[in-house]
């Protein structure tokens, strides 16, 4: 099972990537996390990509398709993946296309979590999370039972550059211009799967089950 999860930033991807994840036995292939990995490590790679991250603009489609295409080829993958983060726009999405067909695979389904504006500015403006150990909280939905400080290990909480507002907005934008295109381009192929991500946790997953069993 191949999947891809669209949605614009906060609508839950990565939180329905864990789910899918877990139950189906398929690898989350998140570019979000493995550049965090690689800026926290300060590689080249990395140090280029937080450049684009801190101002909430995309990494660089070269950085990305490279960074994609090695993931895939790694043996967790062979069954399956769902790629959360990626593609972000046309150019993206034709190199996977080419690359899939050079490999004799498809795709399954791609998945759009839809949210409103206003859904993703809350979710995402309220999110701190710990420099140590990687837990995140939300001051609203999920706080730390101390303020602001890590349940797991009491370090101090943070704001991750690209969770301040000013920054959220600009993300928006960007998703909204490059990215939004990719459900056209996969409506045209008979992949796209709309989900409302406004919903709860639970009832998206629900959701994301009946189409990957062909219930809906």
């Amino acid at each position: 099972m191949r999947l891809i999860l669209v949605g614009p930033p906060g609508a839950g991807k990565g939180s329905q990537a864990k789910l899918i994840s877990e139950k189906y036995h398929i690898p989350n292939v998140s570019t979000g996390a493995m550049f965090r990995k690689a800026m926290g490590e300060q590689t080249p790679m990395g140090q280029k990509a937080k450049l684009y991250v801190d101002r909430g603009d995309l990494v660089p489609d070269d950085v990305t398709v490279g960074l994609v295409a090695e993931r895939l080829q790694e043996e967790d993958c062979k069954n399956g993946y769902i790629l959360d983060g990626f593609p972000r726009n046309t150019f993206q999405a034709d190199s996977l296309t080419e690359l899939l067909k050079s490999w004799n695979q498809g795709l399954d389904h791609v998945l759009n979590i839809s949210s409103s504006d206003e859904m993703v500015i809350s979710r995402l403006t309220g999110r701190r999370s710990c420099p140590r150990c990687g837990a995140i909280y939300h001051l609203a939905n999920k706080p730390p039972q101390r303020d602001m400080l890590c349940d797991n290990c009491s370090n101090d909480l943070v704001q991750r550059n690209d969770d301040r507002e000013e920054t959220v907005v600009n993300r928006l934008q960007v998703y909204k211009k490059q990215t939004e295109p990719l459900l056209k381009y996969y409506r045209e192929q008979g992949l796209l799967r709309n989900i409302n991500g406004e919903q709860s946790i639970a009832e998206v997953f629900v959701d994301i089950c009946q189409v990957l069993e062909g219930k809906r």
